[in-house]
């Protein structure tokens, strides 16, 4: 099984790890630490984060990110997503594990960096109406929207190919608010109820927009500049993620469920064997995850 899947395990490790060869030293440090960290072995957001579907929600979260005219002006201005892609790939994940799995000292060192590097992100762009709008990366309003959008494509995307959730939805949205909080953000929603209704605001309110820029980042999401070898399993996992999305958000996208004519395509079931390869291949828990149960049961809390 090592050798049919071992090569596949290097680049999808390559791919998430922005090139490295091996698990990266921060992963390894997660077993490090004084505490359990915000959320137990036992959390929603343990079981969530932790499961196959996460990758869906990954595009699924770029591409209801997108939307906000702010928030995609941070990234078009001041990123080098185009260049390095997976750089900005790999601090994102590293962000999100070491808030799932890290201590609380680890979990609020991560964020800090980030809103540090947040700090010099700002600049102008239109808003849903057409008015001219100044915006900083940091503003508690903006980083409300890319934590919901980052909420609701996790949970989404877990509903459809994951496991049941240990106290349901509400458990993952009001725990996932704790890194929400630690981000800047005021008051986070704490039910899924809440979470959506919060999220339709935006577009009721006209507050988020299609335009070239838009089409351009959806079109980069879509081909992504992936190892060929990866190329035939993203593009399942591209479609699922347009699947996942509510029909109104995809129109706004620009996007159409995958389709062979007038056909749909078994998209849900092409997913989950996708997602079942990559499990093989990745193995059961992710380093991540390993190193937090053995600080936990270093520490003598069951893991």
């Amino acid at each position: 099984m090592i050798k049919v899947f071992g090569p596949m395990k290097s680049l999808l490790v390559g791919t998430f790890s922005n090139g490295a060869k091996r698990t990266p030293q921060w992963q390894l440090d997660l077993a490090e630490g004084d505490d359990a960290g915000f959320f137990p072995a036992n959390s929603a957001v343990w079981a969530v984060h932790g499961g196959m579907p996460t990758i869906v929600a990954g595009i699924r979260a770029l591409l209801m990110q997108a939307l906000h005219p702010a928030a995609l002006a941070g990234v078009q201005d001041h990123s080098n997503y185009r260049d390095d892609p997976l750089a900005r790939l790999a601090n994102t994940i590293r962000w999100i594990f070491t808030v799932s799995y890290g201590s609380t000292a680890a979990a609020r060192s991560a964020s800090d960096w980030v809103l540090r590097l947040h700090e010099p992100v700002r600049g102008d762009y239109v808003d849903g109406h057409g008015v001219a709008r100044s915006y900083t990366a940091n503003d508690p309003e903006l980083l409300r929207w890319v934590h919901i959008a980052f909420t609701d494509a996790f949970l989404s995307a877990h509903k459809i190919w994951g496991r049941p959730i240990p106290g349901g939805p509400d458990a993952y949205v009001r725990e996932w608010a704790q890194a929400g909080e630690l981000m800047g953000v005021e008051s986070p929603p704490l039910s899924e109820e809440a979470m959506r209704r919060q999220l339709d605001h935006w577009y009721d309110a006209g507050e988020l927009r299609s335009d070239e820029r838009v089409a351009e980042t959806v079109a980069f999401i879509r081909n992504a500049p992936l190892h060929p070898a990866l190329r035939p399993g993203y593009r399942v996992l591209f479609a699922a993620a347009v699947a996942s999305l509510e029909p109104k958000y995809r129109e706004l996208l620009g996007l159409r469920t995958a389709r062979l004519g007038p056909v749909p395509l078994p998209v849900r079931l092409a997913t989950k064997v996708t997602l079942g390869v990559i499990h093989l291949a990745l193995g059961r828990v992710g380093p991540s995850e390993q190193a937090a149960r053995d600080r936990l049961r270093r520490l003598g809390y069951e893991a």
